[in-house]
């Protein structure tokens, strides 16, 4: 990815630096503004690769700037920010014309993916796919095959897969996962991360994709592409947590 323009649309001024200096990290260039109005003039005026946007702004709401943005023919790709969990305002967002909605708390890694995912699918790119051995899961249509062949997950079941993708090689706590399927909502125990990955595991070792998926006693769980064939190298602890806000 080359000289990739953000337009980061956020009112808060410590969200905006922290959204900053992981776009920044990952190569993006970004431009800052805190309100939909200069949002609006922005848009406008610049020929951005992607808008990313929290939706609570101080004189419009985020929905009316896509909403004038999509009117005025103004190109660019939209991404909600949103602490609104509710399938109705995701259904609201897309009605209007966002690509995307990644609600807070959110990981670093995967809103850097997701953003490259949206820009290559408005640029025509091929999507960008993630792969461990003969498993392949696209961040574009949710899908994931082995060998070819699709593999039918529930939601809960294809977060952990599409983390674990994302963070292969590292080990991941219990708690990342809660984080990640829950965002520090109504979080059930923590046992139910050992339910959805034995889940998991068997759906992808009947595929045919091996053992991909490996315990780490009194850590968590690791993604690696031996298959579990190997002997393990000692894994780096992840520091998940310090890049979520």
């Amino acid at each position: 990815m080359v000289d990739m323009r953000i337009l980061l649309v956020e009112p808060v001024a410590r969200k905006a630096q922290e959204t900053t200096w992981h776009m920044e990290k990952a190569g993006f260039t970004v431009d800052h503004v805190n309100t939909g109005h200069d949002a609006l003039g922005m848009l406008k005026a610049y020929n951005y690769d992607l808008a990313v946007m929290d939706m609570r702004l101080p004189d419009v709401d985020g929905y009316e700037v896509i909403r004038v943005s999509r009117a005025a023919r103004v190109p660019t790709p939209v991404m909600v920010l949103s602490e609104e969990r509710a399938a109705t305002a995701k259904v609201k967002a897309f009605s209007i014309g966002a690509d995307d909605y990644v609600t807070r708390p959110y990981e670093s890694m995967e809103l850097t993916a997701r953003m490259q995912a949206v820009i290559r699918r408005s640029k025509g790119y091929s999507e960008p796919t993630l792969r461990a051995g003969e498993l392949e899961l696209s961040l574009d249509s949710r899908e994931v095959t082995v060998h070819g062949q699709n593999v039918h997950l529930t939601g809960k079941e294809y977060m952990i897969l599409e983390l674990l993708l994302l963070r292969k090689g590292m080990v991941l706590t219990k708690d990342a996962f809660l984080n990640h399927l829950y965002g520090g909502m109504d979080e059930p125990e923590m046992k139910i991360i050992d339910v959805f990955i034995c889940k998991l595991r068997k759906k992808l070792q009947a595929a045919g994709a091996g053992q991909l998926i490996s315990t780490v006693w009194g850590q968590g769980y690791v993604l690696r592409d031996e298959g579990g064939q190997a002997a393990m190298p000692q894994p780096q602890q992840s520091t998940m947590h310090a890049a979520v806000f």
